[in-house]
């Protein structure tokens, strides 16, 4: 396949490839996005000569890539003060069992309100994931979540009724619901089943997280179970994607194929 020359300059390290300024901008800009989610570049980035000489690149690519970040919202950028950090996103871990309140200890502080909660009969899917009989009513709750004065997410809950009607009585603002299962139950959440989308916020969701029409959202779906393996707890949650990363750490086992 043949690239064009336009706007093109030779990868860093490799001889005799020649690139896109605009793939080397988005490679440099990935790296530059993991820096500032992870603290190490601290509010004021590195100039541009600076920036080109670490990631031997030109400074017009460096620009390029700073231009993507500054679309994030990431970045702000000024003659004679520099390339600052504007935003920052907190990490939602993907490898432990946690309620938004433990995930963001230390952060802030988080509240809820809530925008719902109350019986109602439980759609035939939602009967089948939480495994009771269809036509029984669950406990559904709409929450909007915030750390401080930014909302950080929509969380719309069906729980089963036998612990769902006792979690209506409980300070619902300022507790996780989590919390409330393992207290009222006396029993600890044992695992879940979690799907993670990337989906565009519709008008009136973007209205109640602030953000614009049609912006990135991260879509939780999560099924909770107790320790014995009774389903518990059904969520779907919006999660702005400009405010939180889904983070985990993974292993890898030994393959089937692998020859030891």
């Amino acid at each position: 396949m043949q690239v064009s020359d336009t706007n093109t300059e030779r990868a860093g390290g490799t001889a005799g490839v020649r690139r896109l300024r605009a793939d080397q901008a988005r490679r440099i800009a990935d790296i530059l996005r993991h820096q500032i989610h992870a603290g190490t570049l601290g509010d004021t980035l590195p100039s541009e000569q600076r920036l080109a000489a670490e990631h031997e690149t030109s400074r017009n690519t460096i620009r390029d890539a700073l231009a993507l970040l500054r679309d994030e919202g990431l970045i702000d950028r000024a003659p004679r003060v520099g390339t600052r950090v504007t935003a920052r996103k907190f990490d939602h871990g993907l490898d432990a069992l946690l309620g938004l309140q433990e995930t963001l200890e230390g952060r802030g502080t988080v509240r809820n309100e809530v925008r719902a909660g109350q019986l109602i009969t439980a759609p035939p899917a939602v009967a089948r994931r939480l495994d009771i009989a269809p036509g029984e009513q669950v406990v559904y709750l709409e929450r909007l979540r915030f750390l401080g004065e930014q909302p950080l997410s929509l969380d719309l809950t069906y729980l089963t009724p036998e612990i769902g009607v006792r979690v209506l009585d409980h300070d619902l603002a300022h507790t996780d619901v989590f919390v409330l299962l393992e207290q009222l139950s006396g029993r600890s959440l044992g695992s879940a089943d979690l799907t993670v989308e990337a989906i565009p916020a519709d008008r009136h969701t973007a209205a109640t997280l602030d953000v614009p029409d049609g912006a990135p959202l991260l879509m939780l779906e999560r099924l909770t179970r107790l320790d014995d393996g009774t389903p518990v707890d059904l969520e779907y949650v919006r999660m702005r994607g400009d405010r939180i990363t889904l983070r985990g750490s993974l292993s890898r086992g030994i393959p089937e194929w692998k020859v030891l």
